[in-house]
């Protein structure tokens, strides 16, 4: 093929490359770059389709040879964007030592222009994540924000929303949310201007997203969400950034109940990040699945899924400590939650992982464990200022006052609980906290109210298919099949039996007397024809009536 075909070929990549088609671009511009090297702006395009097509290694390669032909040509500063890309890739991947030498590279090349440009604020960015990696959050943001006033000075989009994503990002990890979240709305109203680069504009979503995740924002995990969801559908055969926004999507169908919906979207993001070789979040969407497993009743399901999550790097909690926990296996359940709690520092990860502890903590009869991890919970909520971290801690709160005998407090948390979640749209959360809320009625003798609130929890629970919880409101109105002969108090006392309370606890747990609990206990041995607590309470999972 001659000139004529190569000048096709190489227009065609660069038409393609406009209307964001990918697969047609990689392959014009691949096979132009095959008959004559290309321009280094042209290998520049080939590059970053090679990226939105999830080949990562492909797309540093390329760039290598963009850095080395904006050289040759006299470019430093173009050349200068290449290697800051390689290497801030390297140091994500954790590979340092090439990291510092390409960023170290281009911070030379910057140094001898003798006037201010742009990428002097790139420059800054390894800047600021190295102040950030030290402990200095302060001079992280700081220098971020530097960044993106140079981004802002000179007309850079790319990298005045890349370093508003970084500064956000940093703030709200450290304890300044509101101030936090106000440059990350920034930066992605940059990002939908459309005057961003392809790579810049899936970074600062997907960012932006996980940022808002992070600290229990569902709100603006949503709207952003849908934006990401709408720009990844424009481009059919783009493979980058699409896994993370089936995660977000799946995340937030789980939250609203439709949870077929977000088993298919957190297999489809499996498999988009095995295509494009991102273990941790493809870990991530495993995860979910196992999440969705376990609500669900499929118990051996949810542990493979658990497993592959670990086996991908990621640690599978709380959702393998409150798998334990269905299965009967409280001890199991609470040594797991007791070590992922104990070794986890990071404020707003701790907020995930302590309403399981609490919960697992009750399961146990360590009140005064499960009273702590409210309080901290409360904490930290206080700070983020989010309405899910508020259900969360009215939850937790009215669980705890519930089996510590307080029905009157627990049924004050309870209501703010209900009504929080209910404005999240969260159905499973609000049919959960109305069971708690029909045993609280209950312990006031309001028995029309108990029937109420567990009739609306059973209909919920059966529409989402969360066979568990189903099981749990029928074992509670003796509606749900065979109790074998046992009455409503003494399955109570059963299921109390079975996560191991002394009769003490139960007595406390139910606002009885020891001298009654004994009764009931001897009552249930008589009635299922056991030996022991240990035998009843085995009998108790093996039929579905804890």
């Amino acid at each position: 093929m001659g000139l004529s075909g190569t000048s096709d070929e190489l227009e065609r990549g660069r038409e393609s490359y406009s209307s964001s088609a990918w697969a047609t671009a990689y392959e014009s511009l691949s096979h132009a770059e095959q008959m004559a090297p290309l321009a280094a702006e042209d290998l520049e395009l080939l590059a970053t389709s090679a990226y939105m097509l999830g080949r990562e290694d492909e797309w540093m390669r390329i760039l290598e040879r963009a850095f080395q032909r904006h050289s040759e040509a006299g470019n430093p500063l173009a050349a200068v964007r290449c290697g800051f890309w390689i290497g801030i890739q390297l140091m994500l991947r954790g590979e340092m030592g090439p990291a510092t030498g390409w960023l170290g590279r281009a911070q030379r090349l910057v140094e001898r222009e003798e006037s201010e440009c742009a990428e002097q604020g790139y420059m800054l960015m390894p800047v600021a994540f190295q102040h950030e990696a030290e402990g200095d959050y302060e001079g992280a943001a700081a220098t971020a924000a530097a960044a993106g006033e140079i981004g802002e000075r000179f007309g850079d989009a790319d990298l005045f929303a890349l370093a508003g994503y970084a500064q956000g990002d940093i703030l709200v990890r450290h304890g300044r949310v509101r101030e936090g979240l106000g440059v990350l709305d920034q930066a992605m109203l940059a990002a939908t201007t459309g005057a961003l680069s392809p790579i810049a504009t899936g970074i600062v979503y997907c960012g932006v997203i996980l940022a808002c995740e992070e600290v229990y924002d569902v709100r603006r995990a949503q709207e952003w969400t849908h934006v990401l969801t709408r720009w990844c559908e424009r481009q059919s055969d783009l493979i980058a950034f699409t896994g993370r926004c089936l995660v977000h999507r799946a995340q937030l169908m789980q939250l609203r109940g439709a949870w077929p919906d977000a088993m298919e979207e957190a297999q489809r993001a499996g498999r988009r990040f095995a295509e494009s070789m991102n273990q941790a979040a493809a870990g991530k969407a495993c995860y979910l699945e196992g999440e969705l497993h376990r609500l669900r009743g499929e118990y051996a399901a949810a542990e493979d899924a658990y497993r592959r999550a670990s086996q991908l790097g990621l640690e599978p909690q709380p959702g393998w400590a409150l798998l334990r926990l269905a299965q009967g296996k409280a001890e199991a359940a609470s040594a797991a939650i007791r070590r992922v709690v104990g070794e986890t520092s990071d404020r707003l990860r701790r907020a995930d992982l302590l309403p399981a502890y609490a919960e697992v903590m009750l399961a146990i009869g360590d009140v005064d464990e499960a009273q702590s991890a409210c309080r901290e919970l409360e904490e930290i909520a206080a700070d983020c200022e989010s309405e899910m971290l508020r259900a969360r801690v009215a939850h937790a709160r009215g669980t705890v006052e519930l089996a510590t005998g307080e029905a009157g407090a627990a049924l004050v948390s309870l209501r703010r609980a209900a009504q929080a979640w209910q404005e999240l749209e969260a159905p499973y959360e609000v049919a959960r906290t109305r069971v708690l809320l029909g045993r609280a009625c209950q312990a006031f003798g309001d028995a029309d109210a108990f029937a109420l609130e567990l009739d609306a929890a059973r209909i919920t629970f059966k529409e989402l298919g969360a066979t568990p919880d189903l099981a749990v409101v029928d074992g509670l109105t003796g509606s749900g099949g065979d109790t074998h002969g046992l009455t409503f108090r003494e399955l109570e006392v059963l299921r109390l039996v079975a996560t191991g309370k002394s009769n003490k606890e139960i007595a406390a747990a139910l606002v009885i007397s020891e001298h009654t609990v004994a009764r009931h206990v001897q009552n249930i041995f008589n009635k299922l024809g056991v030996p022991s607590r240990t035998a009843a309470g085995a009998f108790a999972f093996e039929h579905g009536l804890v």
